[in-house]
């Protein structure tokens, strides 16, 4: 007996559907954020959500963070693995956050759904969240002194979180036991479960309007197609391997010593191949980055330099490929530690976008900041509770052919939003006494690299605990064609007494009350010989306080 013909497919029914998958992961995303209880999230946007195909492929994302959405696809496939499609039923939820089965880190928690129409697995939707807290050794589990992940948190193995509609309340007792926030916790994770809920409904109504065999036949025609458009594209950039190298500050445990992240950049074909040999060996910090946050780098460099017209799917990966050195930074073994793995993915970004700034010169800029300083402040309120919130602070992207970078802008393969004055001072006894732009550390160019920030904390009452990662401080960020580097980070605390410690880029420390915190984040290169910098625009930088009259005079 003959297998059944392929339905035939009309394209403008194929471009409605993938219109609509767009928005159903837009409204997923919608769902999660307004949903969430921590600040992280509802303020700082850090979290995701995506669709994909019964065999794990990414069908559809939302307008999110690409490390989450690139690292849910690993995660996906291993829910897959471990719980075979025949064994899923309605009503079941998965989740993990192992960084060595697929994960990133272990705040990021996933959550996936199996999503059935007429009793089989038509879909899967997703969400992940950055989580507060989930353990470990310091507030809001980012300790940059932990020398293995057992000190990160709380680590989650695949498992069902609801098995046909019931909840595994064993789970839910363990994790609330080993948090320090446990309602703001299982708060975001409901927010999760919503997201996932809101993915299924929307895909079954579109079954039902289309039926589930032309469903599949339209994902597999948008993920061939998106793979021949990035193959085309690709076949554009002249065949070659191109090399770049920067550098993190340290690794947390060793201040002195820098890390080296290294990229050969080979173009074939229509194929991109990214082989890291030469980069720094397995750390002992938190600076490790397990393989699908090197994948996760790879696929956003990838939609950066083609066509952003392209849908954004699993076809658009499929050229990809990589070489990552095991016992390395890039692929680490367990139990290495990784909480801090997001400056290592946006390092290893900025080097795979570096490889085409000669060969690609109207897409790729200088080099940005590249950081995103990240704090975790933690404590007891007035009234005996305890809180944990999270702060994080971009700098300035790096200066293009044709404009000038970005001031306070997060890049390289991160999205989130600086934490809104009021939403910290809400959740912890702490004051931000100055918030502005700082002047001068856009790297001078033809066109200026954006600028970074300076923020003042100062705390109010009682004793909190401070994790302070950051980057940058030792090593700026590139300009291209003549183009300055951007200004290094500083941070510096100030004691009530008086004494001030310079934060050598890593720190976990205690501050109490009447103890500030000042922090400036570095700057992007700026690209072009400065003496070319139009006199109009350089007038403006000094009258709006972006560059002052000593910089000006030295340009």
């Amino acid at each position: 007996m003959s297998s059944p013909a392929a339905p035939s497919l009309d394209p403008i029914t194929v471009e409605v559907v993938r219109h609509k998958l767009d928005g159903i992961a837009n409204e997923m995303e919608s769902t999660l954020l307004r949903s969430s209880f921590s600040p992280i999230v509802k303020e700082g946007l850090d979290a995701s959500a995506s669709l994909f195909t019964p065999a794990g492929e990414t069908l559809a994302q939302a307008c999110a963070i690409p490390i989450h959405l690139a690292t849910l696809i690993p995660i996906v496939r291993t829910f897959i693995k471990e719980f075979p499609l025949d064994t899923m039923h309605e009503g079941d939820l998965f989740v993990m956050n192992d960084p060595y089965l697929g994960g990133t880190h272990l705040p990021d928690i996933a959550i996936v759904m199996p999503v059935f129409h007429r009793d089989r697995v038509i879909a899967f939707s997703a969400a992940m969240t950055h989580h507060q807290d989930v353990g470990g050794m310091t507030p809001g589990s980012i300790p940059t002194n932990a020398t293995e992940i057992f000190q990160e948190g709380l680590r989650i193995p695949p498992l069902r979180l609801r098995d046909r509609g019931v909840m595994n309340d064993t789970f839910v007792k363990m994790l609330r036991l080993n948090v320090r926030i446990p309602d703001t916790v299982m708060g975001d994770i409901n927010a999760q479960i919503a997201a996932c809920q809101i993915g299924a409904r929307r895909l079954i109504e579109l079954a039902d309007a289309h039926g589930h065999n032309l469903m599949n036949a339209i994902f597999q025609s948008l993920l061939d197609r998106s793979e021949t458009m990035t193959r085309a594209a690709l076949r554009e950039i002249p065949d070659g391997t191109y090399r770049y190298a920067d550098h993190l500050d340290n690794d947390g445990i060793e201040l002195d010593r820098r890390v080296r992240i290294e990229v050969a950049v080979t173009i074939k074909d229509g194929t991109m191949h990214c082989d890291f040999t030469g980069s720094s060996g397995q750390l002992r910090g938190p600076f490790n980055c397990v393989p699908s946050g090197s994948a996760a780098a790879a696929y956003f460099s990838i939609r950066a330099i083609t066509d952003p017209s392209i849908p954004t799917n699993a076809g658009c990966f499929r050229p990809v490929t990589l070489h990552l050195p095991e016992a390395s930074v890039v692929n680490p073994r367990a139990p290495a530690p990784v909480g801090s793995r997001t400056a290592t993915i946006k390092r290893i970004a900025g080097c795979i976008l570096g490889a085409f700034k000669d060969v690609l010169p109207d897409k790729v800029p200088a080099d940005s900041a590249g950081t995103l300083l990240t704090m975790a402040f933690g404590g007891q309120r007035p009234d005996g509770s305890t809180y944990v919130v999270g702060e994080m602070i971009a700098g300035g992207s790096g200066a293009s052919r044709y404009r000038d970078g970005v001031d306070m802008i997060e890049t390289d393969a991160t999205n989130c939003m600086n934490l809104p004055v009021e939403a910290l001072e809400m959740e912890a006894p702490i004051r931000v006494n100055r918030l502005a732009l700082r002047a001068d550390s856009g790297g001078a160019g033809r066109q200026r690299g954006g600028l970074g920030v300076v923020k003042e904390y100062e705390v109010l009452q009682g004793e909190t605990t401070l994790t302070h990662r950051g980057e940058r401080h030792y090593c700026q960020a590139s300009g291209a064609d003549g183009g300055g580097a951007g200004a290094l980070s500083i941070s510096v605390i100030r004691r009530v007494d008086g004494e001030e410690i310079a934060i050598p880029s890593k720190l976990v420390t205690s501050l109490r009350a009447g103890d500030k915190l000042i922090v400036e984040t570095s700057g992007g290169g700026g690209y072009g010989d400065p003496r070319q910098r139009d006199a109009a625009l350089r007038a403006a930088d000094l009258a709006n306080g972006k560059i002052s009259a000593v910089a000006a005079a030295d340009d």
